[in-house]
């Protein structure tokens, strides 16, 4: 396994009446935030904060090309980005936990926290459609460029994870700096944006570590 310490490009927050980051999403323009009740879109250049959708939002944020997908409670809405309407909602894997919601292959890939767990549902029904064992807590899930990436926080220590989808086997993990959790993940080429839980923060890492 490559094991390197992750590089810090930005931070932004914390962010007024935020009291913790969750799911992370990138829609092409805009970083979206899970904050609890609020969905916040961040303009990544300027760092400020330009919309915000009063919707349900506890963990998991994923974005499709169209709509967004946001895990509440035992359930995954799919959100309209310019009204904030939820337009359907699928059941979220049995089991509870749910920490991390990325968009792949046409299909979500959802993260179960204590039970280490990746699985990938189909986005009409929820039905699993496969499930892939990790080693860690699952914090965040995200795909970029066919690798499957999730963060962890365990034990006081957060990484970022690249995983075999088959075999669930870690091939490189970025460490996070000590008192830097990862309570999100996003992927956007080159930059992962991470969720940092109670400290209100969103952080940018470094993909290719140099």
């Amino acid at each position: 396994m490559n094991r390197s310490t992750a590089e810090i490009l930005r931070e932004y927050g914390p962010f007024p009446g935020v009291e913790n980051v969750h799911g992370v999403t990138f829609d092409g323009q805009h970083v979206w935030f899970a904050t609890g009740d609020t969905l916040s879109a961040l303009d990544p250049a300027s760092g400020q904060t330009s919309r915000h959708l009063e919707v349900s939002a506890q963990a998991g944020t994923a974005f499709d090309g169209r709509h967004l997908f946001q895990i509440a409670d035992e359930r995954i809405q799919r959100i309209d980005p310019d009204s904030g309407r939820v337009l359907a909602t699928i059941p979220a894997p049995p089991g509870g936990g749910h920490s991390g919601l990325a968009w792949a292959e046409g299909a979500l890939w959802v993260g179960q926290y204590r039970e280490r767990k990746i699985r990938q549902l189909d986005p009409d029904t929820g039905a699993i459609l496969r499930t892939i064992e990790t080693n860690r807590f699952v914090t965040g899930v995200t795909w970029v460029d066919d690798e499957l990436w999730h963060g962890t926080w365990e034990d006081d220590a957060s990484d970022l994870r690249r995983i075999d989808p088959d075999t669930g086997e870690v091939l490189e993990s970025l460490e996070m700096p000590p008192g830097m959790g990862v309570s999100g993940l996003e992927a956007d080429g080159d930059r992962f944006y991470c969720g940092g839980g109670s400290s209100g923060k969103l952080r940018v890492v470094r993909r290719h570590q140099k």
